[in-house]
């Protein structure tokens, strides 16, 4: 691993941070949030316009910059300082990769080149709260998280009237396995509902886990639905409403559907399960990554912010940054933030390599959402009485480090699925002996060694 970053990632970092520390201070992202979007859509227009942010690691091909997870997360990084209200993780982490790895030609050539200009934005609609699970980061993603059985969850049904007609109404069988194409004149439908979908309220392109064929042979699918049309009006069936959230920066939006149509990604499924797992998988290493990079920016901005207080804050006559007391604990945060950002590039080297390390991106968040939990908490006491004010910024990191553990993990459940992963429990690796082996960086991180 080479850890010195090239001209152009440095470019793309300086570039951010400049734009990012002239439009979006702590005045702006409280009114931005404020808005019916949730962001600041001019902004968001003029990083996808003069940066090409959400295209940063979409292929050349689809109006991408051609870029990696490390860009990506560099970008999310300078992001994650500034708390940016925007639908970026959404778009650019969480829907566009599975567009790209699951997506026929025809659908690629219609929704990447708009999202990856702005034009579009996206994001992953996965029902019960299981965001961290269908993305292979808390445990096994094999499972019936998408809704089981005949209820619960979001069902996809094949329905031989392309215009649904009422629902239950000539719905035939999924495709046999090995089978192929779909038959003509049909259409996907949906019904559920999910919480807890990131920017789900303002999204134009919703890729939807569901769940499909019964007891007997049941699957999880992965179908994009266009939730507005050239008009601007609702998809048919489809109720959105943003939803309350502590953490105001990071949108949330509870999503009903009701005989939805849906386009499935890429062909009818033919034989091969495990293709929607794996890109799942695939896309929660490149998230975990991203996420990681943005909690350690953000740790790093709060921590920053700390230091300067109290070198002002004066008691007893002198700085309360000149105590010994307070130097100790801004070094230990200091060095909590710069383990958690060595962890996050490591992780977004492993997400872009050709042998990605199974447990790197997990544990690298679970170690960022730590530092960042402890600085946020550190920089609300140090502040003193001003840290507990709604005026001041420190409450805007804290409410993210709190809402981040709550999406995505808890911790202890990362740093277990790391320690499964790497073979600790004699499991998860070759003969059993992990990925990296028994005694490896992922496997002695995971158990704090």
């Amino acid at each position: 691993m080479d850890a010195a970053f090239t001209e152009e990632q440095d470019e793309i970092r300086r570039t951010l941070r400049a734009l990012l520390d002239k439009r979006c201070g702590p005045d702006e992202v409280r009114a931005a949030v404020r808005t019916p979007a949730g962001h600041d859509q001019a902004l968001w227009r003029q990083l996808a316009g003069q940066l090409g942010l959400p295209g940063l690691a979409l292929p050349a091909a689809y109006g991408g910059a051609g870029c990696g997870p490390t860009e990506l997360a560099l970008a999310c990084e300078e992001t994650g300082r500034a708390l940016l209200p925007a639908p970026l993780i959404g778009t650019a982490v969480l829907a566009a990769p599975l567009i790209l790895a699951l997506g026929g030609e025809e659908q690629r050539a219609a929704l990447l080149p708009p999202l990856a200009a702005g034009e579009l934005t996206a994001t992953l609609v996965v029902p019960g709260g299981q965001l961290a699970t269908a993305l292979a980061l808390t445990g096994p993603n094999d499972g019936d998280w998408a809704g089981g059985g005949r209820a619960g969850g979001i069902q996809a049904r094949w329905s031989q009237e392309r215009d649904g007609g009422p629902p239950g109404r000539s719905l035939g069988e999924l495709p046999a396995k090995g089978g192929g194409g779909r038959r003509a004149g049909g259409a996907w439908r949906l019904y559920g509902e999910a919480d807890q979908v990131l920017d789900g309220h303002t999204a134009d392109v919703l890729v939807v886990a569901a769940h499909t064929g019964g007891f007997a042979r049941s699957r999880t699918l992965l179908l994009a639905v266009r939730a507005t049309g050239p008009d601007g009006a609702e998809a048919p069936g489809l109720l959105r409403t943003r939803q309350t959230a502590m953490d105001e920066t990071r949108p949330q939006a509870r999503i009903e559907l009701r005989d939805v149509a849906a386009e499935l990604l890429g062909p009818e499924p033919a034989g091969d399960d495990g293709a929607v797992p794996a890109a799942l998988a695939a896309t929660g290493a490149t998230a975990a990554a991203c996420l990681a990079a943005e909690a350690v920016g953000a740790a790093d901005a709060a921590l920053s912010r700390t230091v300067g207080y109290v070198k002002e804050r004066t008691q007893f006559g002198r700085p309360i940054g000149s105590f010994q007391a307070v130097q100790h604990r801004l070094a230990d945060l200091y060095v909590a933030v710069q383990a958690a950002r060595s962890a996050a590039y490591y992780a977004a080297w492993a997400a872009g390599g050709a042998r990605p390390e199974p447990g790197a991106a997990g544990l690298a968040l679970a170690q960022a959402l730590e530092a960042l939990r402890a600085v946020a908490a550190e920089a609300v006491q140090l502040h003193g009485g001003l840290g507990f004010t709604w005026e001041h910024a420190a409450h805007l990191y804290f409410k993210r480090a709190a809402c981040d553990e709550l999406l995505l993990g808890p911790v202890h459940r990362l740093r277990a699925r790391a320690a499964e992963q790497a073979g600790l429990f004699g499991a998860g690796g070759p003969d059993g002996a992990g990925a990296d082996g028994p005694a490896g960086p992922v496997a002695r991180a995971a158990v704090g060694a």
